[in-house]
């Protein structure tokens, strides 16, 4: 083998390494990638069954909370100075509100938001029962 033909092989086996090199690191630096960006964490929605099991409950084991110890920690803020127009507890207001509107729509009202009041007021982790358990105490205190 004469020198020429020596150096062309030589220099086709270190492009062939640098080439399976270059591609395992490629490879591994993929994977490095892939696992810095993987997602943390995944949500399931309550009743939703793909996620692999029941989504968790959204009221602790303890049970449903009073319509007083709702109102006293979520609502007071507000409807205990009528803040923005709400109606104050302990007054007539929201029994007037009832009286004009009804309970579907007071409902609708503390579900979804009324004017300054967001979705559920400031009790996001409430459920529906609760939020008319709390409506119901606040139209007891009127």
């Amino acid at each position: 083998m004469n020198k020429f033909a020596a150096k062309a092989v030589k220099a086709l086996c270190a492009l062939g390494l640098g080439f399976a090199l270059a591609s395992s690191v490629q490879a591994a630096t993929d994977d490095a990638i892939a696992e810095r960006i993987k997602p943390i964490g995944s949500v399931c929605i309550e009743g939703d069954d793909s996620c692999g099991g029941a989504a968790a409950a959204p009221v602790a084991a303890g049970g449903a909370r009073s319509g007083e110890s709702i109102y006293t920690g979520k609502c007071a803020a507000c409807h205990g100075t009528g803040v923005l127009g709400a109606p104050k507890f302990g007054t007539n207001e929201m029994q007037a509100r009832l009286d004009e509107k009804g309970m579907e729509t007071l409902m609708n009202h503390a579900l979804n938001g009324f004017n300054a009041m967001p979705p559920k007021g400031t009790c996001a982790d409430c459920s529906d029962d609760e939020i008319k358990t709390a409506i119901e105490y606040m139209l007891s205190g009127s």
